[in-house]
């Protein structure tokens, strides 16, 4: 690809980006957008938005960016929490990669002999890596020296990052009030004993092992049937609610059969109360049915957070099979469904997420070779003659090249966060946080296989692809594939990158449907939902930039200028998402930042690799010979680094959890706290709200709450 090429590509999405920008500044300040743009702050009672009218509405303006750097890191912490913090710091750290733009680049540019900077358009990509530098040449010293550097860098800004975070996480667990999950454990595999229920059976183990700790137990149920009809009479109760409000403009009467065309006529009102009812009646049996349907688990809440740790961490009974102890996620975090699946279902649900997670990847290596296709006009040629004429155009050819292809490869990118949200659903997980770590982690790994190695080597080294079987070839075979992508790479990044966040600010699609709610029916506030922070979709996105920062900061810096420009700009959109969209729905104690420091490990291991096999195809093997201790010394620093802080973001020392007990001790309202611990995890089918009586406009939302 010609940089021509690459400035058609920068050119319509830096065009994408100032529209976006643009209706964002002005969409954002009309009242009827306020659900789209601030959502968080409606629920919190901020939002400060009249509808009066005034000229500044109309006009675009870059206030919302100064208001998104004003709160600090603590405010983020206290107002936020340290799932929001983490994320927020991981733009931070990914600005390391931008060390080689003022460096390496012109040293790549002048590689071979002085360039003429007048014709600069037509020059090839591959004039600003460092394929343009000779073999042997000294200058390569400059590349050895500057891994050297960077490693250093990167690694001392994580030791920093988890020095910082470590202590913010001890910080925020002291400031925080007493939380149910810090107090119980779940409690499985409760062994059957002739003649006692499950319940007994919980409460006379722990009473008996744990007398001055234990508090209560809450027995899971198999809920699955009551679920399907609380969610039928959900339905229902919200249509009744709409009509009765007149926010549904139904006809007065309709016909009580099939699809509401056969029957006899009857009252729209009357047909949903008595549906219902009739609902209603239906899970005060299944409830009443419930006391025999126990499932053999249990969450076990005890006095102390000392108390539920010692729980968690030693071994119950002596059968090290039965009384199974682990930390319980929040309430409101629980995901009941696969409490009831047994270990073997639970066994054979793994393996066929597995299989389905491998076929997944084996079939996005078909849009990959067609995305290579795209980048390729020879390819293209080849597979599409008669088009040969249209390629030939100059303007066709740089958007086909430029645009086209990461365009396309993004599209298939979009669904698959969606998909990895589901198999990992599939796995037997109990809690929503596990669920989207699991996702975020699937995600992760597919996207650097195919949106990396796939690519790689699904271009010019394609022919090479049988020698990656010999181990002692890699290093070779990556340094000779990887630099033949950066063009690529560059265009995704400006396609995916600056336009994804772009979209992201602007929300078209809640724009959109706000627009048509408001335009064939009225808005039901009863119905107004905060989105919850999309973790999981946008961490592995954000670290597989740093990855392709990490490994092309020395192979071919041009890329680095667009990566800043994104970490910016993501820096500044989330900062803005988070404080006024989103809205963490439960707090996992920034678990997600071990998934950060393996990911930074792994793109530094894997640019030391690379830099292995470079120096050894440029016939500098000194400098190869002297790359080798890097990864050994990296890997060796993650260790120490695991083993030095990744402790505590599993679970709080003894230390912290006995001194926030006892301050516990002084205060006046614990005695209302146990009271809401005692039930705080009642599965929501078990205390199901009674829909059918007393229902009006004004009714609050119907729905019962975890805790209570």
């Amino acid at each position: 690809m010609i940089l021509s090429a690459l400035l058609t590509s920068v050119g319509i999405n830096l065009g994408l980006c100032f529209v976006f920008f643009t209706l964002y500044s002005i969409l954002r300040k009309q009242p009827g957008n306020v659900t789209v743009y601030g959502p968080r702050l409606i629920k919190e009672g901020e939002s400060q938005q009249t509808n009066a009218f005034n000229l500044e509405r109309l006009l675009p303006t870059a206030g919302w960016v100064r208001r998104a750097l004003q709160p600090t890191n603590d405010d983020i912490l206290s107002n936020l929490g340290l799932d929001a913090l983490v994320f927020i710091r991981v733009f931070v750290l990914c600005f390391a990669s931008v060390v080689g733009i003022f460096i390496l680049l012109p040293v790549n540019y002048m590689g071979t002999e002085f360039e003429e900077f007048f014709d600069l358009p037509k020059k090839s990509l591959d004039s600003f890596s460092i394929s343009n530098v000779n073999d042997g040449s000294n200058k390569l010293w400059i590349h050895f020296s500057a891994i050297y550097i960077f490693t250093a860098v990167v690694c001392y800004l994580l030791y920093y990052e988890h020095k910082y975070l470590s202590s913010k996480r001890i910080d925020h667990f002291y400031s925080s009030k007493p939380q149910p999950h810090e107090f119980t454990v779940l409690v499985s595999g409760v062994p059957l004993v002739p003649g006692n229920s499950i319940s007994e059976t919980v409460d006379s183990f722990f009473r008996e092992y744990h007398s001055s700790t234990y508090l209560s137990h809450v027995v899971v149920h198999r809920t699955d049937k009551l679920k399907a009809l609380m969610n039928d009479a959900e339905k229902v109760y919200k249509k009744l609610v709409r009509v009765k409000s007149g926010s549904m403009s139904l006809q007065k009467s309709m016909r009580d059969g099939f699809l509401g065309m056969f029957g006899k006529k009857v009252g729209v009102v009357d047909h949903y109360e008595k549906k219902l009812e009739k609902l209603e009646d239906d899970m005060r049996l299944k409830q009443s049915l419930l006391a025999g349907d126990e499932v053999p688990a249990a969450f076990v809440s005890f006095r102390s957070r000392h108390g539920a740790a010692i729980a968690t961490n030693i071994q119950q009974g002596i059968d090290p099979t039965e009384w199974l102890t682990e930390p319980a996620p929040e309430p409101q975090d629980v995901h009941w469904p696969f409490f009831t699946a047994s270990f073997v279902r639970r066994g054979i649900s793994n393996v066929v997420v597995f299989m389905a997670f491998v076929a997944l990847l084996i079939l996005y290596f078909i849009p990959v070779v067609l995305v290579q296709g795209l980048a390729n006009l020879h390819q293209l040629e080849t597979w599409f003659p008669f088009l040969k004429s249209i390629l030939n155009i100059k303007v066709v050819s740089q958007v086909i090249t430029g645009y086209l292809p990461s365009l396309i490869y993004q599209l298939f990118v979009m669904i698959l966060p969606p998909i990895m949200l589901l198999l990992s659903s599939m796995q037997g997980y109990i809690s929503h946080s596990q669920i989207e770590k699991s996702a975020c982690i699937k995600l992760l790994v597919f996207t650097v296989w195919n949106s990396f190695f796939a690519i790689v080597l699904s271009g010019s080294a394609l022919y090479r692809f049988n020698v990656i079987l010999e181990p002692k070839n890699i290093p070779r075979v990556l340094a000779a594939a990887v630099p033949a992508q950066a063009s690529f790479f560059i265009s995704y990044v400006v396609t995916s990158g600056w336009t994804g966040l772009s979209s992201e600010i602007f929300r078209l699609v809640p724009l959109i449907w706000n627009f048509v709610m408001k335009l064939f029916g009225k808005e039901d506030d009863k119905d107004f939902e905060v989105p919850s922070t999309p973790f999981c979709q946008e961490i592995p996105s954000i670290l597989f930039f740093g990855l392709l920062g990490t490994t092309y900061f020395f192979l071919s810096p041009l890329i680095l200028p667009f990566l800043l420009v994104y970490f910016c700009l993501g820096y500044v959109i989330y900062r803005n998402q988070l404080l006024n969209v989103y809205e963490a729905k439960y707090e996992t104690g920034g678990k997600f930042w071990p998934i950060v420091h393996s990911s930074i490990i792994f793109s530094l291991v894997l640019m030391h690799v690379i830099a292995i096999g470079i120096f050894g195809l440029k016939e500098l093997p000194l400098a190869s010979s002297l790359t080798i201790p890097l990864p050994i010394l990296t890997l060796l620093f993650s260790i120490y680094c695991q083993r030095r802080f990744l402790a505590n973001f599993k679970s709080y020392p003894t230390e912290c959890l006995v001194n926030k007990d006892k301050a516990d001790e002084r205060e006046q309202n614990m005695s209302e706290f146990y009271a809401k611990l005692v039930v705080a995890y009642r599965d929501p089918a078990v205390s199901a709200s009674r829909y059918a009586r007393g229902i009006s406009p004004e009714d609050p939302p119907l729905l019962h709450s975890n805790q209570s």
